[in-house]
Order: C-alpha cells, then sequence, then structure tokens
C-alpha cells in the first residue's frame, strides 16, 4: 500500500458508520480515506506524509448543513449585521454606526433582529427613522419572514393605509390603519422588488465569505435551501457557478431551486431549464424549495386549528398555506417524476400533513423512487403524522437549535399555540422511535450555523453555552434525542438527504476525506458541555480549509 499523504492519529474517531463504530487512526491518499483502524497507522506514514496527532481529540466525518443560506448569511456579514446583538437599543447602536460610515449608499440594508426584541415582535418605522434619515432602509429579520422598514421605503413603495394585504403576507398597522414599519412575508416584496440588484461580483463575495464561516464550524457540505430569486438578496446560483468555475467553491453543494409560490405548473420547464444550467464542480441544483407556510411568531404557519388569542380561546386565523394543496399535490408528483427531490419548510402542522400528502400522491402516481424527500423545520407535528414520516420515506430536517425555550417561544409563540399543540413541538425524540430518517441543519443566517450548539440543544432540549436567553427548564425533554443520533444526523443523515452518501458523510474506506476535528471528545464530558465543543480543522478531500489559531 502507498504511503499516507495524511494520518490522524491518537484520538478517537466517529465514524458515523451504521453501527457507529469507533477508531483510532485514518489514513488519506489522494483525497480519499484508505484506512481506518482502532490503532494506529505507522506502516502509512512515509517521508512526506503529515501526521496529526489529535491528543485525544475527535476526529468525526465533516458536518452537513441540509437547511441553509450561505450567500445570504455572507451578505449579511457585509451590510449591517444585527445578528450579534439582542436588544433594540443595540440594533439601533449599530445601524447608527452603519449609516455613520456608508454615508453614499442609496439604501441601507441589513438584518438580523429578533422579533423578542419588540413589543408584539413588531419595531416601528419612526424608530427606524431616528436613525436612518431620509435614505430608505430595508431590515430582514433573523428569520427572514418579516422586515422592518423606515419611513421612506414606505414612502418609496406607495404603501399607506388603503394598500391592501398581499394575499401571502401582511402590513403591520397602527391603531389607525397606517402601515407602522414592519412587513410580513409576502408583503415584504412591496419594498425589496425597489432595492438595487447585487452585481454577481458582490454575490459571489458573500458565498465566499458564507463558506470561511461555515468551515470554521466544520461544515463540508450543505443544502441552500434557496437558489433562486426570493428576498432581497438575489439568486445565489450564479454565484456559485462562478465559484466552482474559478475553484474557489471548496464545499459541496446541492441547490434547492425555488418553487415561486405565486405560479403554478407552469414553472416547472424554468426549473428543468435552471437544473440542466445549475451545475458545475461540487455544486448542483437537484432539489426543489416549496415554503409551504410562514412562522408561527407571526401567524402565518399553517396550523390545523386557528391560532389562540392569548388567553385560550381560538381566533379566527389558522395561518397561510402558501401552495394551494389541490397545486402541491400535482406538482410534487410532476417534480418527483422528473427526478426532482422536494425541499419542504413545514412549520405549523397543517403545512406538515399538507406536505406528507403531496409525498403520498407521488408514490401514488410514481412508485417509490429515491429522491429523498424532506421536510425542514417541523416545528409543530400532529401525532397522527409523526408515523408517516417513515411509512412515505420523507426525511425529517431538524434545526434543531430552535427546540428550546429562549423569549420568542415564551413570548410569541406558546400563548398562541395553546395546549395540546405547544407539546407537539419539534418532536424529534418520536421521529427517531417512529423510524424516520434524521437530518440537520441551521437555517443560518437566521440562526448561528454551529452544529455543536444545535446538536447541545437537541441532547438537553436546553440552549448551548454562549446561547442562553435567560434561565429555563429543558423544552419537552421527552423529545431528546441522543448525541450520537443527533451527530449522525448532522453528518451521515444530512448526506444521505444530499445524495451524498456514497462518497461522504461517514469515516469508511474510499470515501472523500472531508473530516473536521474538535477539540475535545464530547462523548467523554457532561451532556451540559457538549455545545462548547469547538471545531479546530476542517479537511475537504484531504485539503485543509480551515485551521483554528490553536489548532
Amino acid at each position: 500500500m502507498p504511503y499516507a499523504d495524511l494520518v490522524f492519529t491518537g484520538g478517537p474517531v466517529f465514524t458515523a458508520d451504521t453501527v457507529r463504530s469507533r477508531a483510532g487512526s485514518v489514513a488519506v491518499k489522494d483525497g480519499r480515506i484508505i484506512a481506518v483502524a482502532p490503532g494506529d497507522l505507522t506502516d502509512l506514514v512515509g517521508p512526506s506524509t503529515e501526521t496529526i496527532d489529535l491528543r485525544g481529540r475527535m476526529l468525526i466525518p465533516g458536518f452537513q448543513d441540509a437547511h441553509v443560506h450561505p450567500v445570504w448569511g455572507g451578505l449579511d456579514m457585509l451590510r449591517c449585521d444585527l445578528a450579534e446583538y439582542a436588544t433594540a437599543d443595540e440594533y439601533l447602536a449599530a445601524i447608527t454606526r452603519y449609516v455613520d460610515a456608508h454615508p453614499d449608499d442609496e439604501w441601507i440594508l441589513g438584518g438580523g433582529w429578533q422579533m423578542s426584541a419588540f413589543p408584539g415582535g413588531t419595531p416601528t418605522a419612526a424608530v427606524l427613522d431616528r436613525v436612518t434619515g431620509d435614505r430608505p432602509a430595508f431590515f430582514p429579520n433573523r428569520d427572514g419572514h418579516g422586515a422592518w422598514v423606515n419611513s421612506a421605503a414606505l414612502r418609496l413603495a406607495g404603501i399607506d393605509r388603503d394598500t391592501p394585504d398581499p394575499a401571502d403576507g401582511r402590513i403591520e398597522r397602527d391603531a389607525d390603519g397606517a402601515p407602522s414599519g414592519t412587513l410580513h412575508e409576502g408583503a415584504m416584496s412591496l419594498v425589496n422588488r425597489l432595492l438595487p440588484e447585487e452585481s454577481l461580483e458582490r454575490l459571489t463575495e458573500a458565498l465566499l465569505v458564507g463558506q470561511r464561516y461555515l468551515h470554521s464550524f466544520g461544515i463540508t457540505a450543505w443544502q441552500d435551501a434557496i437558489v433562486g430569486s426570493y428576498g432581497d438578496a438575489g439568486d445565489p446560483g450564479p454565484a456559485y457557478l462562478q465559484a466552482a468555475a474559478d475553484g474557489t467553491l471548496t464545499a459541496r453543494v446541492v441547490g434547492a431551486i425555488w418553487w415561486d409560490r405565486t405560479a403554478g405548473l407552469e414553472q416547472i420547464p424554468s426549473i428543468l431549464e435552471r437544473r440542466d444550467r445549475y451545475r458545475g464542480g461540487r455544486f448542483a441544483a437537484t432539489s426543489v424549495k416549496v415554503m409551504q407556510d410562514g412562522v408561527a411568531e407571526n401567524f402565518t404557519a399553517s396550523m390545523l386549528e386557528p391560532y389562540c388569542d392569548g388567553h385560550g380561546h381560538f381566533t379566527d386565523n389558522s395561518g397561510i398555506s402558501f401552495v394551494a394543496p389541490e397545486i402541491l399535490n400535482e406538482a410534487v408528483p410532476i417534480l418527483d417524476a422528473e427526478g426532482f427531490q422536494v425541499h419542504f419548510h413545514a412549520i405549523g402542522d397543517r403545512a406538515v400533513r399538507e406536505c406528507l400528502d403531496a409525498v403520498e400522491h407521488a408514490i401514488a402516481r410514481n412508485g417509490r423512487g429515491d429522491n429523498r424527500h424532506h421536510i425542514a423545520h417541523i416545528q409543530v407535528v400532529h401525532p397522527e403524522d409523526v408515523p408517516r414520516f417513515r411509512e412515505l420515506g420523507v426525511a425529517a430536517n431538524m434545526q434543531s437549535l430552535w427546540a428550546t425555550y429562549e423569549p420568542q417561544m415564551v413570548d410569541l409563540t406558546l400563548p398562541f399555540l395553546g395546549s395540546p399543540r405547544d407539546a407537539w413541538q419539534y418532536p424529534f425524540g418520536d421521529l427517531l422511535r417512529a423510524g424516520a430518517v434524521l437530518a440537520a441543519g441551521s437555517d443560518w443566517s437566521v440562526s448561528t450555523p454551529d452544529p455543536m450548539a444545535a446538536i447541545h440543544t437537541a441532547v438537553n432540549r436546553k440552549a448551548a453555552p454562549g446561547h442562553e436567553e435567560g434561565e429555563y427548564d429543558a423544552f419537552l425533554p421527552e423529545q431528546a434525542i441522543d448525541l450520537a443520533t443527533s451527530l449522525t444526523a448532522y453528518t451521515a443523515g444530512s448526506a444521505w438527504v444530499n445524495h451524498l452518501d456514497q462518497v461522504t458523510g461517514t469515516i469508511e474506506v474510499g470515501k472523500y476525506a472531508d473530516l473536521a476535528v474538535l477539540d475535545r471528545d464530547p462523548f467523554a464530558g457532561p451532556a451540559d458541555e457538549i455545545g462548547a465543543t469547538r471545531v479546530l480543522q476542517t479537511f475537504v478531500e484531504g485539503e485543509r480549509v480551515y485551521a483554528a489559531p490553536d489548532s
């Protein structure tokens, strides 16, 4: 056997294979794993072999984020990024600094604020006016389902008390009916359609900024959850093609082509064309993203029963199904027959059921295939629908970080779901026990892309160290999953969803050396310290794409 290019030794190896075997050494040659052994591999060490002594720290397969927005996240980092702040005063101070530093910008753009920082989750234009002046400003919130705009933006868009709410959104209004400064869901498009278009160079820069950030968390592959024109960032597809062409795309990326909820089946030829065009290097747009509903905090998540009014009484609002079920039940079988994977966004229990029903229609029409459809977010799942994930072969794409008590959950969600729905949230344990395939992602820039923080929450049902927003008990602890299961979901599970499981996702001979070195063995410490684990080095095909200063 030839000498290895790279050997890891001296620490535990979490392989994430079917029996979750653990090893002590791994050898890499020409970008692939050539040996995995319980002991050392000194016979593969030659004069030019790089040997990495793990010193008791753990080697794992590279994380794969099954639902993320790297170009948008990178663009947020290049704009007025509010993600690191938590209060209204901090947001206003950051915006003030950005406005002062960018006097020539036509628009003030940024994002990342939390709804819990404002009464009712709805900031006002009047507050934003004080720091932005007469220049229009547009700030999507952290989950991307609402935006904070100033009076100048409202005027430019012609939004006033007589402007009707769009079918897929809502204009927040004051007591007199005038727009107050928060736009929900489809109402954001009334303003963001006016924004200056970002150049390909700028979007490619944003992609590379986002890629570096994701690599720093050990992420070597992902599924970009929206490739297409949505929001204020532009279509990420050309940026991926550019990076793939010039060799700067170091991650493996599956793109999910945006399903335009304002159109119907007539868009399918365009989706087919984009799948053919959006392919190059490590990038391929082979999935279709269907956003079936909104979010619970602004009452647009699609629910089987109406929301409560905060006092236990039903209202007349049960949320929005963005794609009518009769269209969804026709579109998904067609996409399935064309070989597309469908990547659903579903927060509410009605949306989850509608997505499962659509896959059931696809199976009835086409038979069972291997497209590996998956539903992301799965916040509220009716218990009757839990076993259907296994029955229909639909993967549960977890954003585990959200399964915890925090101000947004306590103040803006629980009072309006009511019992028993409040206990149906993020049922990862039930899905595991029902035999569903679990995959995992972050939805960055909605929340941190740190997989270990999300894994900590999945195991503890509490926020990871550094992410706490108050002292809370564990959130529905019966839905916790163990560390090995959560690690596997974030590696092999997401690789399966991405159709990369034959070449990545586990540490096995013949697979690509997409790997990450942790700063500890998280199995060796207490569960409440899992989230303190850091990534020291990240490798793609044996090439180091990230190294921490203390690595």
